[in-house]
């Protein structure tokens, strides 16, 4: 399998892990739309929320609220918005959450700095 995000999960490309379980992995966005924009998505592949059981939905939605609040505690963002995009709209076909903050005026941290105020 030729997926981005089982590379991930799987070590083969390194990624800015902000969380990681046995069932779940939390990272930032490599091209993010804020500062602190993360992907949630189970280690599992599941190719979208069609294809996916609800006790993994359940992980994963633990996880969100996970990051949910660091962002909110460390970043402090004006709003959040949570997506999740299915078929047609996902550009890798793997289940993931957006978690985006959205401020006023970005702080325009680097994927360094971001992991350095969530990985406390």
């Amino acid at each position: 399998m030729d997926c981005l995000f089982c590379k991930i999960v799987n070590k083969e490309i390194p990624a800015y892990i902000i969380h990681e379980d046995d069932q779940v992995i939390a990272f930032l966005d490599i091209y993010p739309e804020a500062s602190g924009h993360i992907l949630v998505i189970p280690k599992r592949h599941f190719k979208d929320v069609t294809d996916v059981d609800i006790d993994t939905i359940g992980e994963i939605w633990q996880i969100i609220k996970l990051c949910y609040d660091k962002l909110n505690f460390n970043l402090k963002p004006d709003g959040i918005k949570i997506v999740q995009n299915n078929k047609s709209f996902q550009e890798i076909m793997h289940l993931h959450f957006h978690i985006v903050p959205g401020y006023k005026k970005d702080p325009e941290l680097s994927l360094e700095e971001v992991k350095d105020l969530l990985v406390k």
